[in-house]
């Protein structure tokens, strides 16, 4: 069975999370380029697992063809993996401090997988949280 590892993670603080499979890592996806709602007092102390900053983030044009383009990415990945009888893939979102934009990217891929794809098990790491 495959088994799906996703992280967010801060370039600044933690840098790239490790590959404990052995595997020597993952898709790795920089968010940086994308508006940063921590920039914005009213969601400084948020996450991207907040209410307020999810309804931000929906609404930016970037961020969904960020996550359309991500998921046009791993979907093959998977559906390959799993042909192939492999049992891990790790994918990792980072971002400035690793709290809003990556962890955004993180949930929302874990949604994508867990939708589209029952058969597969998922790991969901917020390293800077």
């Amino acid at each position: 069975m495959l088994k799906v590892r996703i992280f967010s993670f801060s370039y600044l603080y933690s840098g790239l999370p490790e590959d404990t499979t052995g595997n020597g890592g993952g898709f790795i996806f920089d968010c940086r380029f994308i508006y940063n709602p921590g920039r914005n007092i009213e969601f400084f102390d948020l996450t991207g697992k907040d209410e307020a900053v999810k309804n931000f983030l929906d609404k930016q044009q970037e961020m969904q063809e960020f996550l359309k383009n991500t998921f046009n990415i791993i979907d093959p990945a998977i559906e390959n993996y799993i042909s192939r009888n492999f049992t891990d893939l790790m994918v990792s979102f980072g971002c400035t401090g690793g709290q809003h934009r990556s962890v955004y990217s993180a949930q929302k891929l874990l949604e994508h997988i867990n939708q589209k794809y029952p058969e597969v098990k998922t790991e969901l790491t917020h390293i800077n949280l």
